[in-house]
């Protein structure tokens, strides 16, 4: 398994930025396929963004394609997401997730370790 850990969560006004970092640590990250999850208050947890082991094909969830923006760095052991024009409806918990494989990113269960979360709240 992967241990992950987030960070750059925090509170935001409407229109603004923020860029979440996911340190990875205990397998080869540049074999992983990581991706961002979120969770609302009272949701189901969904797709965010996805990026395969060599970066080269990206996913996105329709609700933040173009203004959402995955990437890793593999000699850092990091995933990013750069959010900008953050939405009230962004809020949630961000988690960062990592997969063995390359296909079927969208889903939650192609993911076999989880971070422990970060919250992103977006003020109106």
């Amino acid at each position: 398994q992967v241990q992950l850990v987030e960070s750059g969560g925090g509170l935001v006004q409407a229109g603004g930025s923020l860029r979440l970092s996911c340190a990875a640590s205990g397998r080869t990250f540049s074999t992983i396929s990581p991706g961002w999850f979120r969770q609302a208050p009272g949701k189901e947890r969904e797709f965010v963004a996805g990026i395969t082991w060599r970066g080269g094909s990206t996913a996105y969830a329709d609700s933040v394609k173009g203004r959402f923006t995955i990437s890793r760095d593999n000699a850092k052991n990091t995933v990013y997401l750069q959010m900008n024009s953050l939405k009230p409806e962004d809020t949630a918990v961000y988690y960062c997730a990592a997969a063995a494989s390359a296909y079927g990113l969208r889903s939650s269960e192609s993911y076999d370790s989880w971070g422990q979360g970060t919250q992103v709240t977006v003020s109106s």
